[in-house]
């Protein structure tokens, strides 16, 4: 098999994989129930992964496959919307983030978390034509840090094992 096929194949995998985890997701039960959207991110990881391992086109690619399968399944045109501009603006700054060397992959993942819900957030506002929505970004920048520290913080750990790993080959 050649080196393309095998990246394709790969890359399948783990969309597959990105896709187990949003199911995943959405069967936990909310972390607060009072205030919505807040999620862990746990597709995340393999996103990061992603980006570090082979490059931004392959991160957002597998990306933009999982949102729209998601939504295809599980959502609507509403949630495809937010989860697009979320995903853009996301991809986006943890591209530069990486391109620059800004942050380690915890930073860029942190990042990564806050802007996914920022870019929700100026899609809610643009669709309700309303700046009130933009106070939510507070909370939504607080639970973003978190989950960002915790999706990078398990990405990185994916990435120094299978770097152990493939070096020992």
């Amino acid at each position: 098999m050649n080196n393309k096929a095998k990246k394709v194949a790969l890359l399948g995998v783990l969309t597959s994989v990105a896709l187990v985890l949003s199911y995943l997701e959405s069967i936990i039960p909310p972390i607060w129930a009072a205030v919505p959207g807040i999620k862990m991110g746990l597709p995340n990881i393999v996103i990061i992964f992603l980006l570090y391992r082979f490059g931004v086109k392959e991160a957002a690619i597998v990306s933009f496959i999982r949102i729209f399968i998601v939504a295809l399944f599980f959502g609507n045109v509403m949630t495809l919307a937010y989860s697009v501009a979320g995903a853009l603006l996301s991809i986006v700054l943890m591209a530069i983030c990486k391109k620059i060397n800004a942050f380690s992959v915890v930073g860029t993942s942190i990042v990564g978390g806050v802007s996914h819900n920022a870019g929700q957030i100026i899609v809610a506002m643009f669709l309700f034509d309303t700046v009130q929505i933009g106070y939510y970004m507070i909370i939504l920048a607080i639970t973003g840090t978190i989950a960002g520290v915790f999706v990078g913080l398990a990405g990185a750990l994916l990435l120094k094992r299978l770097n152990k790993t493939h070096k020992k080959k």
